[in-house]
């Protein structure tokens, strides 16, 4: 990391002004001063101090990644990862029935993506996040959700399909969307956590 200057939101197909604007926010709740930039080429991850992997498309942003030189760059970013719904799909290390791309393996973890079905399967719940005293009302839409974690990921919150919430290190994975919830708290507690 050459700069850590920046929160970077990946910004090639999602919920990309979502991302942006919770993570202002945030960083305005918590009283700091960073900014936050879209990231459409590879050379701009190298000035992060984090990188945002938004839902959308995993199929699309992979693809896109791949096209835009992104894939290494990603996998040796030294920075804090927020990776969501599909942001999780495409940094898994194994993928349950997907063979159209490799994920990027950021984390021992195996998802199965469309666990819910499609976008009529989607769905809201309270979530209990380790480290919360108040539940998470989470928002799932065509929802992944990790089906093992190696021994080094911290599990934060489960349902009965699977882990929604994992981590590691300066890692957050989510396989819901926290950017649409109005609760800022998974932006201030992935940028607490990072530079804490």
């Amino acid at each position: 990391m050459a700069g850590n200057a920046a929160v970077g939101v990946l910004a090639l197909q999602g919920d990309v002004s979502e991302h942006i604007s919770a993570f202002e926010s945030a960083i305005q709740n918590l009283g700091l001063n960073i900014p936050v930039v879209p990231v459409r080429k590879a050379e701009q991850i190298l000035d992060l101090m984090a990188l945002a992997i938004p839902g959308g498309e995993s199929t699309t942003i992979m693809r896109l990644i791949e096209k835009n030189g992104m894939r290494n760059i990603i996998q040796n970013f030294k920075g804090g990862i927020f990776a969501t719904c599909a942001g999780m799909v495409v940094s898994a290390r194994d993928l349950i029935n997907e063979t159209r791309f490799t994920p990027l393996d950021l984390l021992d973890i195996t998802v199965n993506r469309n666990a819910f079905g499609r976008q009529r399967e989607s769905f809201e719940a309270d979530l209990q996040i380790s480290g919360f005293d108040t539940p998470f009302h989470a928002i799932f839409i065509r929802a992944p959700v990790i089906t093992r974690a190696g021994p080094d990921v911290t599990i934060l919150a489960e349902i009965p399909q699977g882990i929604v919430a994992a981590k590691k290190g300066k890692k957050l994975i989510l396989s819901f969307h926290p950017e649409i919830s109005h609760d800022l708290r998974m932006h201030e507690y992935f940028l607490k956590d990072m530079l804490g």
